[in-house]
């Protein structure tokens, strides 16, 4: 499975979407930062699943119609912050999507996450992260999943690897730093985390028109769960 996140930054980059849909052979692409009613149903080879409706901007998610079914979508509110009290950026911070694998004959769960910016503690972002593979976990009880989008945790992450992985998920980094705009704000800020599934490589590709490198997941369900 192939999965494109990509944090448009107030929708600048959604001119790119289509060439890197065709680019890199897509079978999943979430968006975050999406002015999601300028979005279309159609990219190519992907559908879209659903998008968030209540953030000034958005997440949504796309998936190759000719591969999954998409039996169920949920946008979540997470706990805010006092930059969403106040500036009211996103009210939904996690879209999850309950996708039927034609070809595998079996479910995955997939998310596009945007946690709060840097204004916020990371303690915050900690329990947004949390509560969303909470939130997975009852929208597909036991199925494969994976998380990914703008995490916004530069710093801290082997901490944050190691909560992740007594809860039962997995977090891997790119192949290279996917924010560079400024030199104290460098870091891996887009990356994935995931249960029951093997990511076998995340690559960071080239810059384009948002301050946010895209990544391409490729990953697979562990042998362990294969039904």
């Amino acid at each position: 499975m192939r999965t494109l996140s990509y944090n448009l930054e107030k929708h600048k980059a959604a001119g790119e979407l289509v060439a890197l849909t065709e680019a890199y052979d897509l079978d999943i692409l979430c968006l975050q930062e999406a002015v999601t009613t300028e979005l279309p149903d159609e990219l190519g080879p992907l559908h879209l699943a659903d998008a968030t409706r209540r953030n000034r901007l958005g997440l949504a998610i796309y998936h190759r119609r000719d591969r999954y079914e998409s039996l169920e979508t949920k946008a979540y509110a997470l706990k805010k912050g006092w930059h969403d009290r106040i500036a009211a950026p996103a009210h939904e911070r996690l879209l999850a999507a309950r996708l039927r694998d034609v070809a595998e004959g079996r479910e995955v769960l997939v998310a596009s996450f945007h946690a709060s910016p840097l204004t916020a503690l990371n303690s915050l972002r900690r329990h947004q992260i949390s509560s969303a593979h909470a939130q997975l976990r009852d929208l597909g009880p036991g199925l494969p999943a994976l998380m990914v989008g703008d995490y916004n945790y530069p710093l801290g992450k082997a901490g944050l690897g190691r909560r992740m992985t007594t809860s039962g998920y997995d977090l891997t980094l790119s192949d290279a730093r996917t924010y560079t705009r400024y030199k104290v704000l460098r870091g891996h800020f887009d990356f994935a985390t995931s249960a029951g599934m093997e990511i076998h490589d995340i690559e960071t590709l080239p810059r384009g028109a948002s301050d946010h490198l895209p990544i391409v997941v490729t990953s697979s369900y562990r042998a362990a769960d294969a039904a």
